[in-house]
């Protein structure tokens, strides 16, 4: 799968709407009564770019980027200014034996959910055990962080980091508006969030 580990302007990913989805198959059953099913492991994010060409220079800039990953051929980066920090983040419970751990964004309300995060930030993974500082070695491609000795048994395993999230452009096709610039007439520019192995 082809990709490239750059990302569009800042302007136009912080003016972007975001929408978390998951996939649920729903079946009603008889009286009415329904049983859920989660048809995915990890969310997909879906973004549209569109809220934030503001001017016509933006609208050129996403028209080069569209056109250079070869609509929805190529991978890129995208950060989510609505969710893209983690901070002191428990990621893992340490046992003595294990030395690799995943990041992991938690969202909490009542029950937690664990998002795997594959793309750190370079550079602004912090490391903590049992709430002191520690280094560690961190693969920025896969989100893996590796410990040179294993964590004892029972040590909370922390971190804080910046991470963005990995996307393609829903379409092959882009709206062009060749004589005069109109935000309000560009269509939607639909960008969704690359699965994950669970």
């Amino acid at each position: 799968m082809a990709f490239d580990n750059v990302r569009l302007p800042e302007q136009i990913e912080r003016g972007s709407q975001s929408i978390p989805r998951f996939q649920t198959t729903v079946v009603t059953l008889g009286r009415g009564a329904e049983q859920r099913n989660a048809d995915w492991a990890q969310q997909r994010m879906k973004y549209d770019v569109s809220y934030g060409i503001q001017s016509e220079e933006d609208y050129h800039e996403v028209r080069d980027f569209f056109m250079a990953r070869l609509g929805r051929a190529r991978g890129f980066l995208f950060k989510d200014w609505s969710d893209y920090y983690a901070e002191n983040q428990q990621i893992a419970t340490g046992d003595g034996v294990a030395e690799d751990f995943q990041l992991v964004r938690r969202y909490t309300s009542g029950v937690t959910y664990e998002r795997k995060i594959i793309a750190p930030v370079t550079g602004t993974v912090q490391m903590f055990l049992d709430g002191v500082p520690t280094s560690a070695t961190v693969n920025y491609s896969t989100g893996m962080v590796s410990f040179s000795t294993a964590p004892a048994d029972g040590v909370v395993i922390a971190a804080s980091f910046e991470f963005d999230v990995p996307v393609r452009f829903n379409t092959d096709e882009f709206p062009i508006e060749l004589y005069i610039f109109n935000a309000a007439a560009i269509g939607s520019i639909e960008i969704v969030e690359l699965p994950t192995r669970a």
